[in-house]
């Protein structure tokens, strides 16, 4: 066994240095799955080596995100972490997270894990590791061909935690969906939310999940929404409601654009709190580091260097990822479905410069090929954003192209995002947004990282 699990370590570290290095790809997850097929139980080998606790960060939006900052805000503390923080997170990603981090002996040097987990492959990956904590970020309609509707990873997360009955839960308490499924089971539960209206929730026409009460059918009655389903909610029939938050951020601030975000972060029951500024923007991003936050003080360690964590904190991975092009600013977005994109398009509309946005839809696999949730977000709102241009790209550049017609905003079509890149810095565009779905993500990250030399 030893032998397998040395060969099979040296075989995924040669084989990720040689996708990065030499055929210039992200190789994470060719590098995970030759491991596992040299040596099947090489992820339960070095997942029992975590001195610590396990945290699985699982649900639709805000993963990637939420996942760094929870693993950064503990390396802050002094702690060796490992994490994917590539956004593999899949069984073959997670697993090449732990041989990656793992010397050539096959041995683990790590206080905590801090693995993103996508939530359709939780049945395969927790078999082979029971998490300390799960984070729940959020449950919304994605990629139907491959999720289904959302109560089938709803069953999935049943699942596992059923089989997983000493898994605390961190949840976001806004979320109906999360919430109903969190009370459903045994598991010891924490919640978090933003307990008060944020803006005017009015303006938003967004496809709400969690109208209906999961525990008997009634309509929901929401006081406020934040976006999407995210609210203040109460069923009109039963008992259900959001549940009491036990941490919460209050007095959210919405700065000058460079100086993004501002909020009381309180804890109960002992109402403690701290201000914390971040140059981040969007509401949801306030919903990342709230989860962040509470997975780290649940755990029973004091983030007393939180806000340090958060100054030296880069989005990366194409998260309002930012390149300096010559005078251009070129910011890098994902947007993979109808909450994700609504949000993103509000993250533009607070920039009130003048701007151009290219718009980039493939149909790959892991995209879903079924691309009728374009039809689902609110692009009529980008009549808004103050754009000079908007150019469509990616595999789907004319279904892009149909959508936006269809609320009269007006696109032109340029399927190679390069050439619709390179046509925009040409015109002397210097305030450049690209909103791309997943297998766009990667590509177009190495290729705005090229032409920033």
């Amino acid at each position: 066994m030893f032998l397998r699990r040395f060969i099979a370590i040296i075989v995924a570290k040669i084989a990720y240095w040689a996708s990065v290095k030499l055929f210039k790809r992200q190789g994470v997850t060719w590098a995970g799955k030759l491991a596992l097929d040299i040596c099947p139980s090489i992820l339960k080998d070095l997942s029992s080596q975590i001195r610590n606790d396990i945290f699985i960060v699982c649900g639709t939006n805000g993963k990637t995100t939420t996942n760094n900052l929870l693993a950064l805000g503990l390396e802050y503390e002094g702690y060796k972490i490992i994490c994917n923080n590539t956004g593999s997170n899949m069984l073959n990603g997670v697993t090449a997270a732990f041989v990656l981090a793992s010397d050539f002996r096959g041995r683990i040097d790590c206080d905590y894990a801090c693995i993103e987990v996508d939530e359709a492959s939780t049945r395969r990956i927790l078999p082979h590791f029971t998490p300390d904590y799960m984070v729940l970020t959020n449950l919304f309609r994605d990629q139907l061909d491959r999720y289904g509707e959302i109560d089938i990873t709803m069953e999935i997360l049943r699942e596992v935690l059923n089989a997983c009955p000493n898994m605390k839960l961190i949840v976001n308490g806004d979320d109906a969906l999360c919430a109903y499924l969190a009370a459903a089971e045994n598991n010891e539960m924490i919640t978090y939310g933003i307990p008060k209206q944020v803006g005017d929730s009015k303006e938003m026409n967004e496809i709400r999940e969690g109208r209906f009460c999961k525990k008997c059918g009634a309509i929901l009655n929401y006081s406020f929404y934040h976006y999407s389903q995210l609210g203040d909610y109460r069923c009109s029939a039963c008992d259900f409601k959001r549940p009491f938050l036990d941490f919460t951020a209050d007095e959210i601030e919405s700065r000058d654009l460079d100086s993004g975000l501002s909020f009381y972060l309180r804890e109960y029951p002992s109402h403690s709190g701290t201000t914390f500024s971040t140059g981040f923007r969007g509401l949801y991003n306030v919903y990342n580091i709230l989860a962040a936050y509470s997975a780290i003080r649940t755990s029973g360690v004091c983030p007393s260097n939180f806000q340090n964590m958060l100054n030296s904190y880069k989005p990366n991975n194409g998260r309002m990822e930012t390149f300096q092009i010559g005078e251009a600013k070129v910011t890098l977005n994902l947007a993979k479905n109808p909450a994700g994109f609504n949000q993103n398009i509000q993250a533009v509309m607070q920039d009130t410069k003048p701007k151009d946005i290219i718009i980039v839809i493939n149909d790959n696999a892991q995209d879903g090929t079924d691309i009728s949730w374009l039809w689902d977000v609110d692009f009529d709102r980008l009549s808004e954003v103050n754009a000079n241009n908007i150019i469509t790209s990616g595999i789907r550049y004319l279904d892009m192209g149909l959508r936006l017609k269809y609320v009269d905003i007006k696109a032109k079509p340029v399927r190679e995002v390069r050439a619709a890149i390179d046509e925009l810095l040409r015109a002397g565009s210097t305030n450049l947004y690209v909103l791309v779905n997943y297998t766009a993500l990667y590509t177009t990250g190495q290729l705005l990282k090229a032409m920033t030399k």
